[in-house]
């Protein structure tokens, strides 16, 4: 899993090289094999890969995140007494070896001539938004209380004009005509006006 992240050039650094060397790792022949640890996960797999899958966005991370559990499972297969409780065990090597990996993900850098900043669209001063918003619900305070359902209902409800007429128990015609209505006194409002 890496993140990438663009510095410029000025702040570039060399790369660290690193030598692996693989004298020390164990080979397969000195680990035991468990027949039973085999049929544990011929019998299994389908169940722990869902799992895994539902801890990963990627079909082929959940198999690698599966591998690696099933790994760490396999080296302390001698020290788990309770075979019966064995799904619980390699979960929680799930769970732990995907927060590592989450914990431990790679930010590489790389130079590029200019930054990507996002383009945001300018904000506006909170305080005038406030000013609009108790603009409008004073407006809105002023509609007759039939006309100011129908606008409750229909723009800060979202509710569709079919919608509208059964919560209030009417047609469609007068809900589409007191909206109009209401809005037609709504863009007459004189605090509206002077807030556009």
């Amino acid at each position: 899993m890496t993140t990438l992240v663009c510095t410029s050039a000025s702040n570039a650094a060399t790369p660290a090289t690193q030598t692996l060397s693989f004298a020390s790792y164990p080979t397969q022949a000195s680990y035991p094999t468990y027949p039973s640890f085999s049929s544990y996960v011929k019998a299994r797999r389908p169940v722990l890969l869902r799992t895994a899958r539902s801890l990963t966005a990627n079909p082929s991370d959940a198999e690698d995140l599966l591998q690696t559990a099933l790994t760490k499972t396999y080296v302390a297969w001698e020290r788990i007494e309770d075979h019966r409780a064995l799904d619980g065990y390699v979960r929680r090597a799930l769970l732990n070896t995907r927060t590592s990996q989450w914990r431990k993900r790679k930010v590489d850098e790389f130079v590029c001539d200019e930054l990507p900043e996002p383009e945001g669209t300018p904000v506006g001063d909170p305080a005038d938004h406030q000013v609009l918003h108790d603009a409008m619900w004073r407006a809105i305070m002023k509609l007759p209380a039939r006309q100011r359902a129908m606008v409750v209902l229909r723009y800060y409800e979202d509710l569709s004009e079919v919608q509208t007429a059964e919560v209030l128990g009417v047609s469609v015609g007068t809900v589409k005509s007191a909206v109009s209505r209401a809005l037609g006194k709504l863009r007459e409002d004189p605090e509206l006006v002077l807030a556009r």
